[in-house]
């Protein structure tokens, strides 16, 4: 059965496999309105798409197993194109009933009934910043408990890099030192050597002076005479001369050397005891010797921070009890909007059960609380009782495979105003006929001006309420069977409705009763 009328949803569906072929091929295309929420889906997983071309779902399972799955053409995962499939597509049947076997659907049934969307979309609001200022109010107080443990280690590590006090370049200044040191001893008694040489007690100096005496006497003594004499006489005395004083400076210079190195007894072991200290406080702080000034630095801000820990937990309480009481305010609206539509539903679900032949069935829209999430703090199942006396039960554990169904076509046609989904209908009228089977049509019907609907039914009461029929036939030829799908023609409807209700002989009284069902 389907609506000529372009309302929600419409699909068309093919499909193609047989024995020895290599693959088996399904595809579905739907015409969806631009506000349907599948277009939202599909903007989240990145698959290009347009309203106006459609959307074609594909899916094909090979001879070794191997299954792949389309949408659009773009490769997806198995479960995307199912979820897609699910919200596009319902089907109910004897044994499926699909979103009224989950009960996890049922809120979204009775949210959907009750339109309020901006109830739900505040309550999202809120829960998400009610989540926000609690994941920061627990941070804080998870803070504030290792305060104690972690505010001892750090004031211990201020004090005791206050104690040792580094400096900038420090570390390369005193290990430099430590190199000179190291040298000095050996450096000094070389400078001690060169000081004996020199003879600190002038004597080398004295041994020059009487040389320097000599000269000068001889050169009074020959140095008028002979001028060759007179001036290597000269010569020598001007050597001697230069000699004791670069003696002299020698003797100053290697002294003050001396001096250089002549450092104060255990000064090594100090540079070396400061160097050692800065290094093993840099191993204990995991740093380097350079940087325990920042790290100091960073120990007293993080001191700082557990000092405003309770400022902040304060403050973050505060919000997080607004942001609680907002939660509680729109949940609790949602709530009541829920107990409201609830109501309606079950009141509007009510009026077409007995029709169904199920007149002493009960369906009640039962809330119960819940934990809080997005959705509000709302349980909804879907209860019955399909026999007086008994109480009631979850509907996917007390309605038969039958009853199923039928509650799921007064249901559906409760929701019709608000369904978004091609639907499918398998035997929906099995084990009913008369007036009963009629309802149904009539139900189906009334589904089918807000949303495209498919039955399949042996009834003629049920076929004749639909706007197109198909005829179902398998046919075999050797070892194969097919089946086939005709659609029937505008003017062969009545003579099928007539062939369904009399059989292999269509008499005229059948094809008047056809006539009859189809004009009502």
């Amino acid at each position: 059965m389907t609506r000529s009328a372009w309302r929600q949803a419409r699909g068309l569906t093919e499909a193609w496999c047989g024995a020895g072929t290599d693959k088996a091929q399904c595809s579905a295309t739907f015409t969806l309105e631009p506000h349907n929420p599948v277009w939202a889906k599909l903007a989240e997983q990145d698959i290009e798409s347009d309203p106006l071309e459609g959307l074609t779902l594909r899916r094909t399972v090979g001879t070794d197993g191997r299954s792949r799955a389309f949408i659009n053409d773009s490769p997806v995962s198995v479960k995307l194109l199912s979820d897609i499939g699910a919200t596009l597509l319902e089907v109910h049947g004897q044994h499926d009933g699909r979103g009224l076997l989950d009960p996890l659907t049922h809120i979204d049934m009775l949210d959907q009934f009750g339109g309020y969307t901006k109830l739900l979309a505040d309550c999202a609001e809120a829960y998400a910043a009610r989540r926000t200022t609690q994941k920061e109010l627990d941070a804080l107080l998870t803070l504030q408990a290792k305060a104690s443990e972690d505010r001892e280690f750090l004031e211990h590590a201020i004090a005791e890099l206050d104690r040792l006090d580094p400096r900038a370049g420090e570390e390369e200044t005193l290990a430099a030192e430590r190199k000179f040191l190291q040298g000095a001893e050996g450096a000094l008694s070389e400078l001690e050597a060169a000081q004996d040489a020199l003879g600190e007690d002038g004597a080398f100096e004295q041994r020059l002076s009487s040389a320097l005496a000599g000269i000068e006497r001889l050169r009074h003594k020959f140095g008028e005479g002979d001028a060759a004499a007179s001036k290597s006489l000269t010569s020598a005395a001007e050597a001697l001369e230069r000699a004791l004083l670069e003696t002299q400076e020698a003797r100053d210079a290697v002294d003050k050397a001396a001096q250089t190195f002549d450092v104060e007894p255990g000064r090594l072991d100090e540079t070396e005891k400061r160097l050692f200290a800065l290094k093993a406080a840099a191993r204990k702080y995991d740093c380097d010797v350079a940087t325990l000034i920042e790290r100091r630095a960073s120990f007293a801000a993080e001191i700082a921070a557990i000092e405003t820990v309770e400022m902040d937990i304060s403050v973050t309480r505060k919000r997080a009890e607004v942001a609680k009481l907002a939660y509680d305010k729109s949940a609790s609206a949602l709530t009541k909007a829920r107990q409201k539509a609830a109501k309606t539903l079950d009141a509007s679900t009510a009026k077409e059960l007995p029709p169904l032949k199920m007149e002493r069935a009960q369906f009640v829209t039962d809330i119960s609380p819940s934990p809080e999430s997005y959705r509000g703090v709302d349980d909804v199942r879907f209860k019955v009782s399909t026999n007086p006396g008994t109480p009631l039960g979850p509907l996917e554990k007390i309605a038969s495979g039958g009853e199923l169904a039928r509650f799921a076509l007064a249901i559906k046609v409760a929701l019709a105003a608000q369904n978004q989904a091609v639907m499918v209908f398998d035997e929906v009228d099995q084990g009913v006929g008369g007036a009963v089977a009629d309802a149904v049509g009539k139900r189906l019907a009334r589904l089918a001006d807000a949303a495209q609907v498919f039955v399949v039914t042996h009834s003629p009461q049920v076929a004749a309420s639909a706007h197109h029929q198909f005829r179902i036939e398998k046919s075999s030829t050797g070892e194969t069977t097919t089946t086939h799908v005709h659609a029937i023609a505008a003017d062969a409807r009545e003579e099928e409705i007539a062939r369904m209700l009399a059989g292999e002989t269509i008499t005229s009284e059948a094809r008047a009763a056809a006539r009859q069902l189809m004009a009502s």
